[in-house]
């Protein structure tokens, strides 16, 4: 099986202004086709920005609303699948949300933000339910979380067990918490036993001050492609053969002990 070229969109766009981020993504969808990429992810809440306070309400949609459309139109156009985080407006409530649509416009997943991080996130959105959601691609298992849920090994772990081979976990990492992108994310691969990309907002919005840094980090804990601190479009391939040497090597998931896990639950 080909190896997965995936390409990370480290941008923050222009937060509240869906029509200039949808332009900003159906830009890098051209970039990253051109590399040979057949998946493009997106930051967390990058269809209308993170620090958009009261205007949540207004800008949130439903999964199957105009923007996931346009979003279709855009990966049929550009021949490859397209990873995005925005708010979601469903049966009254509004969830932080990244949805995963594939080279031919079909809707793949849809993941909402179990572990919402910090007062803005708690005042706006609700925590959604399930922590495993999984789609396919080019025979690659993917699944999705967004950037807080990562921190919680359980999550992970999780993923790893239904076999999830690239985890998507759109961010937006803020400082002081640069540690997570540097250290967190690659640990977290290796432990677990499949490729992470972590793909987060840059620059300076509202109160916050995202750190970039994104990555793609593989099954040995090696970083297979790291952004700076800047708006950047970067690419790394996610290699099945090579994870599945890996997981052949590496014992944590068949040495596990469940029984014996129970008092952490």
């Amino acid at each position: 099986m080909p190896p997965l070229r995936t390409a990370l969109l480290q941008s923050s766009g222009r937060p509240g202004s869906v029509a200039e981020n949808i332009k900003v993504l159906d830009e890098a969808a051209g970039r990253a086709a051109a590399a040979g990429a057949r998946l493009l992810v997106c930051p967390e809440l990058f269809l209308t920005g993170y620090a958009i306070g009261d205007d949540v309400p207004r800008l949130a949609e439903p999964a199957d609303g105009a923007s996931a459309r346009t979003v279709a139109d855009i990966a049929v156009r550009h021949g490859l699948a397209v990873l995005y985080g925005y708010p979601e407006r469903a049966d009254e409530l509004i969830f932080n949300a990244a949805q995963l649509i594939g080279p031919d416009g079909t809707r793949l997943a849809n993941y909402r933000k179990t572990h919402l991080f910090g007062c803005f996130e708690q005042q706006w959105f609700t925590p959604g339910e399930q922590p495993v959601v999984q789609a396919e691609l080019d025979g690659v298992r993917i699944g999705i979380m967004i950037c807080y849920d990562v921190e919680f090994p359980e999550n992970v772990r999780a993923h790893a067990l239904a076999a999830t081979d690239l985890l998507l976990v759109p961010t937006a990492q803020m400082h002081p918490f640069q540690f997570v992108a540097e250290s967190v994310v690659p640990v977290r691969a290796f432990e677990s036993q499949m490729y992470v990309a972590y793909v987060n907002r840059t620059g300076p919005e509202g109160e916050f001050e995202f750190v970039g840094l994104s990555c793609l980090a593989g099954p040995d804990g090696t970083v297979r492609t790291r952004a700076g601190r800047g708006q950047e479009l970067v690419v790394g391939d996610v290699d099945p053969e090579f994870l599945s040497a890996s997981r052949a090597a590496n014992p944590y998931l068949h040495d596990r002990r469940p029984g014996l896990y129970g008092s952490l639950v």
